[in-house]
C-alpha cells in the first residue's frame, strides 16, 4: 500500500506503530530502556546496552545532526522523483540513534556534515514520515559522533582461538567451475548452476556420485534474480544424496556458505561439498521491464524504503562521503580502483566489460548517487560459480592441485543494521579482518594477490584498509595512482576484473579467481609466484575474509 504520492508505506506492527504514528501531534518518539535510559532504534524487546527488558517510549526533541547524506540521481521510485536527498541523522538526545530519512527545504549545495536539523512530519495515509530540514539559525557544524569501538582497537575485542589446531587445516579447495557469464543470457538460472557445478566436479576429477555435501547462498525462497532455488532445486535436478547440506541468507554471502562447507568436511559430515552461487539479475531485470515478472506489492517492513533508500548504493555512498570528509579521499581515489579492475578485465575473455576505461571516462560517467557514478557500481549479470571443498585427507589423487585454507575471519563487532553502525569506516569489515589475523602467523605483507569484495568501489577500498594493507584512512596515498594495486604492484588486486568489470557474482567469482591465481592458471593476468591470496566477501552486510595458500 502506498499513499497518494505513491511512496511505499511502512507496515504497522505491534513494535513500530508508535514510531510511524507519533507525528500526528508533531512529536518524535523513540523507544527507551527504562532501566538505563538508552534510546533504542529500531525497536527491540530488550536493551542492547544493559540487556534489560523494561522497555518504554520517550518523547524526544526532534533535533539532530546530519551525519551522512547522498543525492540520489538514478533511482526514481514511487512517490520520489530523482534527484532527492537520502540522509542519516543522529538524534541530539542520543547520537547512537540514527534515522534514515530525507532532508527537505534545503539546496543540495548547502548541505554539510554536522549541520543541525529539525524534524518535520509528512502525513502519508495513516503514517507520519519523519523528514528533516535545516534549523533556521545554523551554528558551526557539529563533529560527527564517536564510534563505540575506534578503528585501531578492533583487535582488542576479537575472541581468541579455542584450541591451537584449526579446522582450516582439514579442508581444501579441489575444484572450480564457472558457467557462461553475460548480460541477459535469457536462460533459466538453474541451467547456469548445473553448468558451473558440472565444470567444478570435472575440474576436481570427481563424479557427481562423489559429492556428498551441498552449500549455497542465499538458498531457496523468493530472492528474485539472486538465486535459482538453492539446494532443493539442485538436488532435484541432479539426483544427489548429500549427507550434509546448507543454504541460507544470514551469512556473508557465498563466503559464509563456503566456510560452512569447510566446517562440515573438517568434522567428518561430508567428504566433498559442492558450493555454488548463481545470479541472473540481468535477465530478471529484463523480464521485470517487459512485464513478464510482476513486482511484489504491499507495505514494507524496511526502515529505509519509505524514504527512497532502495539500494545498498545509497548507504554505501553515505559511507564513502564520510570517508571523503574524514580522510581526504576523493573521487579519483575510487576511480583508481575502477580503472584497475577494468585493466585486468581486458585480459579476461569471460569479463562482461573489457573496453579500456580512462579517468575521464570514470569521472564523466552518468551519476548514480553522490559520490558514486556508473563505474563505482558492479555489473549486474547472469552467471554461476561453483567450488568444491574437500576433506584435506581426500585430496591426494584428485586431478587439480589442492589449495589450502590458512585462516578465516568472521567475527561481528559492530551493529549490523546499516544506519546504526559505524561512522568512521564501512561496516562489517574491521571485525572479520581483525579476527582473520589472530588465526595465522602470516601478515599482510605476506599476501601475494588480493581478491577483495567490490560491489562498489568503496567496498574494495574499505577491505584494503581493514585487512591492514594500509592504515585506516590511508588508501588514497597507498593506491599511488593505481600503481600499488596493479598486477605488478605491491598488492595485485581483483585480477579477473572484479565485480566492477567481470560481473556481479557476489564474492564467489573472487574466490574462483584466487584459486586460479594460486594454481598459476590465470594466463596473461597471472601474478608471478602467487602463493598467498586474501579473499573477502560482504561488507555493509556481515563480512568475512579468508587467507588461501598454495603448497606447491
Amino acid at each position: 500500500m502506498a499513499d497518494e504520492s505513491g511512496r511505499p508505506l511502512p507496515l504497522l506492527t505491534l513494535d513500530n506503530e508508535f514510531f510511524w504514528t507519533s507525528g500526528a501531534d508533531g512529536v518524535l518518539r523513540i523507544q527507551e530502556c527504562n532501566s538505563c535510559a538508552a534510546l533504542i532504534h529500531p525497536p527491540q524487546p530488550v536493551c542492547r546496552y544493559c540487556r534489560g527488558h523494561d522497555m518504554g517510549v520517550r518523547e524526544v526533541s526532534g533535533l539532530g545532526t546530519l551525519v551522512g547524506f547522498t543525492i540520489n540521481q538514478r533511482f526514481s521510485g514511487p512517490g520520489l522523483k530523482a534527484p532527492y536527498v537520502i540522509a542519516q541523522v543522529a538524534l541530539a538526545d542520543d547520537p547512537r540513534v540514527r534515522l534514515t530519512t530525507n532532508v527537505i527545504d534545503a539546496d543540495f549545495d548547502s548541505l554539510v556534515l554536522g549541520m543541525r536539523l529539525e524534524v518535520v512530519f509528512q502525513a502519508d495515509g495513516d503514517v507520519w514520515l519523519p523528514l528533516f530540514r535545516p534549523v533556521a539559525e545554523q551554528p558551526e557544524p557539529e563533529p560527527l559522533p564517536v564510534d563505540e569501538i575506534a578503528p585501531e582497537r578492533f583487535g582488542e575485542y576479537v575472541r581468541p582461538m579455542i584450541r591451537t589446531d584449526k579446522f582450516e587445516d582439514r579442508a581444501a579447495f579441489t575444484g572450480i567451475g564457472m558457467s557462461d557469464i553475460g548480460r541477459r543470457l535469457m536462460v533459466p538460472p538453474l541451467q547456469l548452476t548445473v553448468q558451473a557445478c558440472e565444470r567444478a566436479v570435472a575440474d576436481a576429477g570427481l563424479t557427481m556420485d562423489d559429492i556428498d555435501g551441498l552449500a549455497t547462498y542465499p538458498g531457496g525462497g523468493n530472492v528474485g534474480g539472486f538465486g535459482e532455488g538453492g539446494v532443493t532445486a539442485l538436488e532435484a535436478a541432479l539426483g544427489l544424496r548429500p549427507t550434509w547440506y546448507n543454504g541460507g541468507m544470514e551469512t556473508f554471502g557465498p563466503g559464509g556458505s563456503v566456510i560452512s562447507a569447510m566446517l562440515a568436511v573438517a568434522s567428518g559430515l561430508a567428504r566433498h561439498v559442492l558450493c555454488f552461487r548463481t545470479l541472473w539479475e540481468a535477465t530478471f531485470n529484463e523480464l521485470m521491464r517487459t512485464g513478464r515478472i510482476q513486482p511484489s506489492g504491499g507495505r514494507t517492513t524496511n526502515w529505509f524504503y519509505p524514504f527512497g533508500s532502495t539500494s545498498a548504493a545509497h548507504t554505501l555512498a553515505i559511507n564513502a562521503q564520510r570517508h571523503f570528509h574524514r580522510y581526504g579521499t576523493t573521487r579519483e581515489t575510487l576511480g583508481w580502483i575502477a580503472l584497475n579492475q577494468r585493466a585486468n578485465a581486458e585480459l579476461n575473455p569471460t569479463a562482461v566489460y573489457r573496453d579500456p576505461l580512462t579517468m575521464d571516462d570514470y569521472l564523466n560517467a552518468r551519476p548514480i548517487t553522490t559520490p558514486f557514478g556508473l563505474y563505482d557500481c558492479d555489473v549486474p549479470c547472469d552467471g554461476a560459480v561453483a567450488v568444491i571443498v574437500s576433506a584435506a585427507d581426500s585430496t591426494k589423487d584428485l586431478a587439480s592441485p589442492a589449495i589450502r585454507v590458512e585462516a578465516v575471519g568472521t567475527q561481528i563487532l559492530e551493529r549490523i543494521e546499516w544506519d546504526q553502525s559505524t561512522l568512521t569506516h564501512e561496516p562489517q569489515v574491521l571485525g572479520p579482518a581483525a579476527h582473520l589475523w589472530t588465526r595465522t602467523t602470516l601478515r599482510p605483507t605476506d599476501v601475494d594477490v588480493a581478491e577483495l569484495y567490490d560491489g562498489f568501489t568503496i567496498n574494495c577500498l574499505s577491505w584494503i584498509e581493514a585487512l591492514g594493507f594500509c592504515g585506516i584512512g590511508e588508501a588514497k596515498d597507498f593506491l599511488d595512482g593505481g600503481k600499488n594495486i596493479a598486477r605488478d604492484g605491491l598488492l595485485p588486486l581483483n585480477t579477473h576484473g572484479g565485480q566492477l568489470s567481470h560481473g556481479r557474482t557476489h564474492g564467489m567469482g573472487l574466490l574462483h579467481e584466487a584459486i586460479v591465481q594460486l594454481r598459476g592458471e590465470a594466463g596473461d593476468r597471472q601474478v608471478a609466484d602467487a602463493r598467498i591470496a586474501a579473499v573477502s566477501s560482504g561488507g555493509l552486510t556481515p563480512g568475512g575474509a579468508m587467507l588461501l595458500r598454495s603448497d606447491s
